[in-house]
């Protein structure tokens, strides 16, 4: 593009018709699909991730766990997958945020907006590369399950709960790149992102039932959103209640993203 072409920041969006935004936000995909292609180390997060935390909680928890589920190890595998792939939906969208980052220190971004594009094509872009690489690591996760014993009892039911995890990630990256665009650096987004992440994983259904936690506990594991998650992913796969916990896990993302979605481009198209 030209710069006679440029457009201002502050209207480049409202001049912008739908159809450009769809092809700007096409373009930026295919530009970090490239990076990724060059830089393939960015993806060992997602593929070793899901390994190591599936034979960790396995062989390490699987027998004590499993023995107070009532079915052993076997049984442990049942229910921590299912909760793994609530536990990938968090986690992996911390590199939105990171990567953000470092677009920004790195001058790419001055670069994008810069150019008559619209700035909801950038966020947008981000956000469905990051998603992409989520859903390869749900796909590893879900190879290392069969290879450790999961039983898929419902194809339906695993799309279903893959399907959940992705929209309520998709809400939580909003979070991560307001993060991304307010924090100076990648490493305060690391950071902010570990103090988030930890209670929110811990402090839920993901890895143990909650029936034998402290009751003060219990009761912020009945409003953490990745408790519903991993209890809707749990019903839909193997089995049990799953509209209520369906239902309020999709009224999580679409507040989240009600929410966080118009700050986060709001704070991207402002920044100094």
């Amino acid at each position: 593009m030209s710069a006679a072409t440029v457009t201002p920041p502050g209207t480049a969006d409202a001049r912008i018709p739908l159809r450009g935004h769809l092809r700007h936000t096409g373009a930026l995909i295919r530009r970090n699909l490239l990076w990724i292609r060059q830089d393939p180390e960015s993806m060992f997060d997602a593929l070793l991730m899901p390994i190591v935390f599936t034979l960790l909680f396995v062989y390490v928890f699987g027998g004590s766990i499993g023995q107070a589920l009532g079915g052993g190890q076997d049984g442990y595998v049942q229910y921590v997958i299912p909760g793994m792939i609530a536990m990938m939906s968090m986690t992996l969208s911390q590199g939105v945020g990171t990567g953000f980052s470092q677009d920004f220190n790195s001058g790419v971004m001055d670069r994008f907006r810069s150019l008559p594009i619209g700035r909801g094509s950038v966020l947008f872009a981000k956000i469905s590369v990051e998603l992409t690489r989520m859903l390869f690591a749900t796909a590893v996760l879900m190879i290392v399950a069969v290879l450790v014993g999961f039983h898929i009892t419902s194809w339906t039911g695993l799309l279903g709960a893959v399907a959940l995890s992705t929209v309520f990630a998709s809400s939580i990256m909003w979070v991560f790149l307001t993060l991304g665009v307010v924090l100076k650096s990648a490493q305060s987004v690391q950071a902010m992102g570990f103090l988030v992440l930890f209670p929110l994983q811990f402090g839920s259904s993901i890895f143990a039932p909650t029936q034998s936690m402290p009751g003060w506990l219990q009761h912020f594991t009945d409003y953490n959103p990745l408790s519903t998650l991993a209890d809707a992913a749990r019903g839909l796969m193997v089995g049990g209640p799953v509209a209520h916990d369906l239902w309020i896990t999709l009224g999580w993302s679409v507040a989240i993203t009600a929410v966080m979605a118009p700050i986060a481009i709001h704070k991207f198209r402002t920044k100094s």
